[in-house]
């Protein structure tokens, strides 16, 4: 099958394609073939090897894992022993994480992960981008805790965590005031559109004094502020929360303090851990097929631009999430 690998790890230039063997599913696994995939910032930080940490899990002085690619949405065609609650011809999405990837012809994944059944009414193309973002967006909301009559801010709103993490949190009756660095060109009022109650768009942390404050929550959704910098922001007791280690590690090591200062009243951090288990695949499934969350599609490349559709993830700006198309799909 023909697949997008990486032996070394760097820049888009690092991809190549080549024909690779095609997965046998294990047991309890599930081989899907693979119509839409994503390129995503998970992707992009096990390609570039970067932050360093990412080695770490990955491998030194290579990586261990060549072919890339995390997000899918597709059809199974093929079933390891004890799979029951999947069936050839399935129409399927997910996520899979630290394994051979996305961006082939076929991946095989564990049903007992990040994957679901697409929803009735819905596209591939619309459903692959459903499963990584919206899964880091969980775990930052489950967190903070916060639910319907809480107040949260969004920092970074206009990302792929951050587009899905505004709507996972209006679901949840959170009234949210959803931050950008700029407003998607020709769609001015996404932001709205996806459930924010205000949307402040400003450039740079030092813009954050006009959002006023009094917030449950404040969540950063890039890695771009800090805990210092929105502080202010929280009421006593609030907390804040980040999808990025931070400099330095800053946000694991305030957050190991953090059950001291929520004891004590006070403003603190929390690090979110993702769980990738069937349970939260359901769970954005439902939100899905309700129509409470729908991923946001910023452009599409062929699989043969994928390089490109890398570089452009690189630069920092795409609104949403960027598809990749398979051939012949």
């Amino acid at each position: 099958m023909r697949a997008a690998v990486r032996t070394r790890y760097g820049g888009p230039e690092v991809i190549h394609f080549e024909d690779v063997p095609e997965p046998v599913p294990a047991s309890g696994e599930i081989v899907v073939r693979v119509h839409t995939t994503t390129v995503n910032r998970t992707d992009c930080a096990y390609r570039s090897g970067r932050p360093w940490i990412n080695r770490a899990f990955c491998g030194w002085p290579r990586p261990k894992v060549h072919v890339l690619g995390s997000e899918y949405a597709g059809v199974v065609v093929g079933l390891g022993e004890g799979v029951g609650s999947y069936a050839v011809g399935d129409r399927v999405f997910g996520f899979v994480d630290g394994r051979p990837g996305a961006h082939a012809e076929l991946v095989a994944v564990a049903v007992d992960g990040l994957v679901a059944h697409v929803p009735e009414r819905w596209d591939l193309a619309d459903a692959a981008p459903g499963m990584e973002a919206a899964h880091y967006a969980q775990a930052c909301l489950r967190v903070t805790g916060v639910g319907a009559g809480h107040r949260a801010l969004v920092h970074g709103a206009t990302g792929g965590i951050g587009s899905a993490l505004l709507q996972l949190l209006h679901a949840e009756g959170v009234a949210v005031t959803a931050v950008c660095d700029r407003l998607p060109p020709g769609r001015p009022e996404l932001l709205t559109e996806l459930g924010a109650a205000r949307v402040v768009e400003l450039a740079g942390a030092r813009g954050l004094d006009s959002v006023g404050g009094g917030f449950d929550a404040v969540i950063d959704a890039t890695g771009h502020t800090s805990f210092g910098a929105t502080r202010r922001l929280l009421r006593p007791g609030g907390s804040y929360v980040s999808s990025d280690l931070g400099r330095g590690w800053q946000n694991i090591l305030l957050a190991a303090a953090g059950p001291l200062a929520r004891v004590l009243g006070r403003r603190h951090v929390r690090f979110p851990l993702p769980h990738a288990d069937a349970g939260v695949a359901a769970y954005l499934f439902r939100l899905m097929d309700r129509g409470a969350y729908r991923p946001v599609v910023d452009r599409a490349f062929d699989f043969a631009e994928l390089r490109d559709a890398y570089a452009y993830v690189d630069t920092g700006r795409k609104v949403g999430n960027v598809v990749v198309t398979m051939p012949g799909t």
